[in-house]
């Protein structure tokens, strides 16, 4: 059972449960969950088999979930295909995809583009995106490059820090409490760029920067990665020169005009 798959519906409006307690099904299969049986439904959402079932069936008439004829698993629908699509289009992340790639191919890296979504950085475009991946990847803000850029130049209404707790270790690098978190912050606020070294997984570096808006908030993030024997100490400036450049080209590409941001290079 996930914390996002719990329904939390106390004091909701007339309605507002049946709503809740679908959305939170559809947000099983975030994770690239593939098809799920409605016990496996109902395990992960606190429910009985009978409620994830119906609710299930309700989104099927939707067009939000499908329903194998054969095994009786649900999977994604075309609905939620159609949506995510226009959504991407509607941030202009398809044109986002060009530029990751040349920078991909200028430091051999991997060079992802995030947005924040919830304790999560959700990878929307670059090179870890693809078919077999699914369409986005999700990271924990706490523990990635791109993410304590997308916590270090939060937007206004994000959740704070406190809503991240308990920070949970994915090695002995990573960063689990919340004065740490913090001064972690104030330290790549200070730098302009964001380094995870192996907080996540062992033998990855990520250097990560901010694609800002008007205000000098993230509206994404912008990353390249490999291994510390790639983007070197000596050399990390080099890479986050370059990320800092794809960045600044996003921020015309993804926002309008009177959006962008006008001062100089976050990674100064």
């Amino acid at each position: 059972m996930t914390t996002d798959a719990r329904t939390n519906v106390a004091g909701a409006p007339p309605g507002a449960q049946a709503v809740t307690r679908a959305l939170h099904l559809l947000h099983c299969f975030r994770d690239n969950a593939g098809e799920l049986s409605a016990s496996q439904l109902a395990r992960r959402m606190d429910l009985s088999v009978s409620t994830a079932h119906r609710l299930a069936r309700t989104l099927v008439a939707a067009g939000f979930l499908e329903q194998d004829e054969h095994s009786a698993r649900y999977r994604l629908g075309p609905s939620v295909a159609e949506l995510g699509r226009l959504s991407l289009h509607q941030r202009g992340m398809h044109r986002a995809g060009p530029e990751l790639d040349a920078l991909a191919r200028a430091t051999g890296t991997t060079a992802d583009l995030a947005i924040r979504s919830g304790a999560h950085a959700v990878i929307l475009a670059g090179s870890s995106v693809h078919a077999a991946a699914g369409l986005g990847l999700r990271r924990p803000l706490h523990s990635t490059a791109l993410g304590k850029v997308l916590l270090a130049w939060a937007r206004p209404g994000e959740p704070d820090l406190g809503t991240l707790l308990p920070l949970h270790a994915h090695t002995d690098r990573t960063i689990t409490g919340a004065a740490e978190l913090r001064a972690e912050l104030e330290r790549v606020r200070a730098a302009g760029h964001a380094l995870n070294d192996g907080e996540s997984a062992y033998g990855v570096r990520t250097a990560a920067v901010p694609v800002l808006d008007a205000s000098g908030h993230a509206h994404a993030a912008v990353a390249v990665r490999a291994t510390p024997d790639v983007i070197t100490d000596d050399r990390l400036g080099w890479f986050v020169a370059r990320a800092t450049a794809c960045a600044r080209a996003l921020e015309v590409l993804l926002l309008p005009p009177a959006q962008r941001h006008q001062g100089p290079d976050a990674a100064g």
